[in-house]
């Protein structure tokens, strides 16, 4: 266009009638009521099919419940000729390798996931994570027939027989070691349950620590603070939700396993002594044993009272955790 000469007004009309760039319909108000219906109906029907097992059990245990009450808790007798049924054996296998797999799993658990957030090479933290998530895809009756066949007798050849003759004579310590030295038990049960649990719960630790906001951590190292520091002050403070949610998933886990405890713990309806070597049984494995061939009556619903003691035991572990939580954020508002 020549100097002097201005733009002809056609030019400016085009560019203004120029149609603008195509918007994302927006939905009505209509498709997010479903929306809303749809999840508030996905909740409901939750909380109806919980509310539902709940009441399947007390009415398949209603009859042992009649007749044995909360006296079938503390009563060790489990005799299915004579028809009488306590469940305290079962109760204290369950607890007792619930609480070992736990003090074996979560300390090796949050070792693995300080190690790959914190301290592994970049070119390590990818295979070395999968190989240990790939722990969890590993069937429980593989576990359990390892721990049968190769860990049990390891464990009754190096650790039972030595410990035997060491505290041998000794009033208390004697008899958590006492029994036959053949590698079942509540102890060899707790330990393949550790290694079960393993993986769940430090995979969920390294997720909630790669959650951290990175300038928090690189302020604590700016100011001189050392890696367990960093993860006792800024990383666990920061993710303690997490943590105690990865706890209690393991916890669960461990609760409900079937299968691998089946084939380690002994199956052994009598409670002996307190020895950790002794042969037990737990409540998923003496249903899995008795369910199948249990007839109609008062076997039948003394295993359904087993079955609701451990739903019981499940929501009392989960309030516990939600309490610890909400202790937790108290005592930090308490500090700040």
């Amino acid at each position: 266009m020549p100097a002097g000469l201005s733009r002809p007004a056609s030019d400016d009309r085009t560019r203004m009638k120029t149609p603008p760039p195509a918007r994302t319909p927006r939905t009505g108000p209509l498709a997010d009521r479903l929306f809303g219906w749809a999840a508030k109906g996905a909740a409901l029907l939750t909380l109806a099919l919980l509310i539902g097992i709940l009441l399947s059990l007390i009415a398949g245990a209603w009859p042992a419940i009649a007749k044995y009450g909360l006296g079938f808790l503390t009563n060790a007798e489990w005799d299915p000729v004579q028809e009488e049924f306590g469940g305290l054996v079962m109760i204290y296998g369950t607890l007792a390798t619930s609480a070992i797999a736990l003090l074996i799993a979560v300390p090796i658990s949050f070792g693995i996931a300080l190690f790959l957030t914190e301290l592994s090479p970049s070119w390590l933290k990818r295979p070395l994570g999968t190989a240990i998530e790939l722990l969890a895809a590993v069937p429980s009756i593989v576990y359990g027939m390892w721990g049968l066949l190769v860990f049990g007798p390891i464990l009754a050849t190096y650790v039972q027989r030595p410990l035997q003759q060491l505290l041998d004579g000794v009033p208390f310590l004697g008899a958590f070691v006492s029994g036959p030295p053949v590698g079942i038990g509540i102890l060899s049960a707790g330990i393949i349950l550790a290694i079960m649990i393993i993986p769940f719960i430090a995979s969920v630790m390294r997720d909630v620590f790669e959650v951290t906001p990175p300038l928090l951590k690189e302020s604590a190292y700016g100011l001189g603070s050392t890696t367990w520091e960093v993860v006792s002050k800024v990383v666990l403070p920061y993710t303690k939700a997490g943590v105690v949610g990865g706890i209690m998933l393991g916890l669960g886990r461990a609760l409900g396993e079937t299968m691998a405890v089946t084939f380690v713990i002994g199956n052994m309806n009598q409670l002996s002594s307190l020895s950790l070597f002794e042969a037990a049984n737990s409540i998923t494995s003496a249903l899995a044993n008795e369910f199948a061939e249990a007839g109609t009556g008062m076997h039948q619903a003394a295993l359904m009272y087993l079955g609701l003691v451990l739903f019981f035991i499940t929501f009392v572990v989960l309030s516990l955790s939600k309490i610890l939580l909400a202790q937790m954020r108290k005592s930090e508002g308490t500090k700040s």
